[in-house]
């Protein structure tokens, strides 16, 4: 399978989270990226165009809590990551 059906099957799979004032939000999942031993989610809102990046922090064997990414070099990082694997299928607005 190529990567472009690949994104494109991640892309169809949405996730609603719940925020700090207990709305939902969709999000379409764009990828999984593990980086310096940690999980992380790049996700983008179905009502935007801005890519966003979550920690997976497990509590337990069938769930996951999301948090936000405060480190501004850890989501620099992920992001570089992200962009590199979907350099050929995406274009970046830098």
């Amino acid at each position: 399978m190529e990567s472009e059906e690949i994104l494109q099957e991640e892309e169809s799979s949405v996730l609603t989270l719940t925020d700090e004032h207990g709305e939902d939000i969709n999000f379409d999942y764009l990828d999984c990226i593990e980086y310096n031993g940690t999980e992380y989610l790049v996700l983008m809102p179905q009502d935007s165009d801005e890519i966003v990046i979550l920690e997976v922090q497990p509590v337990d064997e069938e769930n996951e809590n999301y948090i936000a990414v405060e480190n501004e070099d850890i989501l620099d990082a992920v992001y570089d990551i992200f962009k590199e694997r979907y350099k050929d299928i995406l274009q970046f607005e830098d």
